[in-house]
């Protein structure tokens, strides 16, 4: 359920940056983007195309050219999610962050689910939760759910916190936040990493979660991740969360 009150409605003149990483999303980047644009607390829309070998920044070319709250960056070799955020992180403007992926996964008309408790004063970053269960979930894949489940679990017990879905690419938190934290990983080692370091930041951050629905795709559709990117994410779990 999108969340709405006085809270939110303070906000609609533009608090919001948008870093979305894209890599090869030509058949849903238009979709995602008239999406992403129609939500009223959007102050700017940060692209980072990663550099696509199909036609997506051709595409991302027209929609820049047709939106000033587009910002577009192009990488000029492929790095992987984590270098394309950290580009973004980089350059916001606007008080608070949300990660966005360009696979129509996440919708960006949660936003506000995400947003109330940073604009209520009571939290500094919050999870989207896709196992809080008040959202639709797509039945998808049994043994993602349970690597899910487990380097969640393994993150928790690194870092102390009571997570129900570390992996989400469902993100918001205070600008000032993100651009202190220095992100090393250049793929899917991000999430591990940056919930390590939330949970080490010091003066200690507010974490909160929030329920979210979960719109999956299947590999067939243009899923990327793939198993060598959970055995990263688990080295990346104690590298950041123990050493």
């Amino acid at each position: 359920m999108q969340t709405t009150g006085p809270e939110l409605k303070t906000m609609q003149a533009g608090c919001l940056s948008v870093v979305m990483p894209v890599y090869n999303e030509e058949g849903t980047v238009t979709e995602i983007v008239r999406r992403v644009l129609e939500q009223p607390v959007v102050r700017e829309l940060l692209i980072v195309d990663d550099c696509s070998s199909d036609g997506t920044r051709a595409v991302l070319e027209k929609l820049a050219a047709a939106d000033h709250r587009i910002r577009l960056f192009h990488h000029p070799v492929n790095q992987g999610k984590g270098a394309a955020l950290r580009t973004g992180f980089r350059e916001a403007l606007a008080d608070v962050v949300i990660v966005q992926d360009a696979d129509l996964e996440y919708d960006p008309v949660e936003y506000g689910n995400l947003l109330a408790p940073i604009l209520s004063g009571r939290a500094d970053v919050v999870f989207g939760s896709r196992f809080l269960g008040s959202g639709a979930h797509r039945v998808l894949y049994y043994w993602h759910s349970v690597a899910n489940y487990f380097l969640t679990l393994l993150s928790n017990m690194v870092t102390n916190l009571n997570l129900t879905d570390m992996e989400t690419g469902f993100k918001a938190f205070r600008r000032e936040i993100i651009q202190k934290i220095d992100l090393k990983e250049n793929r899917f080692g991000f999430e591990p990493e940056f919930t390590a370091k939330v949970a080490r930041f010091s003066p200690r951050l507010r974490i909160y979660e929030v329920a979210i629905s979960y719109y999956g795709r299947t590999y067939e559709e243009g899923k990327k991740i793939r198993w060598h990117d959970g055995v990263r994410a688990l080295l990346a779990i104690f590298k950041y969360g123990i050493f």
